[in-house]
């Protein structure tokens, strides 16, 4: 696997023609996952770069669709939104990964009477988000714990927070960036068991992408933009401080201290960078860990419903480095 290396000095050496219109389009709301981007614009990477780039909304068309439709030139997806679309063989290419480690975890009232380890969640009730991925999940990590994966599932989306606070159900899954965070400055004393632990590959998350034929017939467009991107998460993981008020600043966010307090565990945790890793960097053995995983679980499903059968390698849904001279 080849290293990244979109180089500042490409870019400033551009032509003036390059001052164009590039949009990238969100995965959800404007979040801290997106700092870097955030920080890009505002700290002006774009601007020298010569791109004016708008950031997109989160809407109700996923991330990964409007980018395979073409209707945008970027997108920051999901991990599994970005595997998914690549098994049913979306002409889009992955150039990037935000979070170097798994930010996801499952997560229980601490005071539960009955639940200690993940075999204990067996004819519990989980409160959902309505994907298939959530079932192979859990039921993963209750095999691993050596229970039986039968437990209801009632589909709450976001809801799902406060119904787990109310003790309305008993599990759910939750973001420790955000939704952990946000539970903290709440008050709420919960519990949690990583995915990791229990038999689920750790994957890296937050990818960002675009047209393979962009990547062929505009590599320069794509390098001026990943490079001043690559500029905007380095220096959020190295001023987490500022960049929180710098996101705080372009959103509207009802809680401020949320934004403070999830660049805190981003910061404290090394998701932008676990340790070594350079910002950014895709490791394609985990991307192909994690994508056998959800073959395998009967995740990945075609246009028919069926499942999808194993490419065999996922080397060829990732660039990088591919300005390296």
């Amino acid at each position: 696997m080849k290293s990244t290396a979109f180089t500042l000095a490409t870019v400033l050496a551009a032509p003036a023609a390059w001052a164009e219109d590039v949009s990238i389009a969100l995965d959800w709301t404007l979040n801290t996952n997106h700092i870097g981007l955030v920080v890009a614009q505002e700290n002006g990477y774009f601007d020298e770069a010569r791109l004016d780039v708008e950031i997109l909304p989160y809407s109700d068309s996923a991330s990964t669709a409007l980018l395979a439709a073409g209707a945008v030139d970027f997108a920051y997806m999901t991990a599994l939104g970005f595997m998914s679309a690549k098994a049913g063989d979306a002409p889009i290419t992955g150039l990037w990964v935000t979070m170097q480690r798994e930010a996801g975890r499952l997560v229980y009232n601490s005071d539960h009477p009955e639940i200690s380890s993940p075999k204990d969640l067996e004819g519990k009730t989980y409160a959902g988000f309505g994907s298939a991925w959530e079932d192979a999940l859990i039921s993963t990590m209750i095999e691993n714990d050596g229970g039986n994966p039968h437990y209801d599932t009632v589909t709450l989306g976001t809801g799902a927070y406060e119904a787990l606070a109310t003790g309305a159900v008993d599990f759910t899954l939750e973001v420790a960036t955000w939704e952990g965070v946000n539970s903290e400055l709440l008050g709420r004393d919960q519990s949690y068991f990583l995915y990791q632990d229990y038999g689920v590959p750790e994957p890296q998350g937050g990818y960002i992408g675009t047209q393979t034929a962009t990547l062929a017939e505009n590599p320069e467009l794509v390098d001026a933009f990943m490079e001043a991107t690559r500029r905007g998460y380095d220096w959020a993981a190295q001023n987490p401080v500022a960049a929180a008020e710098i996101l705080i600043a372009a959103g509207d966010f009802p809680n401020e201290d949320l934004v403070r307090g999830s660049m805190r565990v981003i910061d404290e945790g090394g998701y932008l960078t676990d340790g070594a890793t350079p910002v950014g960097s895709i490791d394609e053995e985990r991307l192909e860990t994690m994508a056998r995983f959800l073959f395998d679980s009967g995740v990945l499903r075609g246009a028919d419903g069926e499942p999808l059968t194993w490419p065999g390698s996922v080397s060829d849904w990732i660039e990088q480095g591919w300005r390296e001279e």
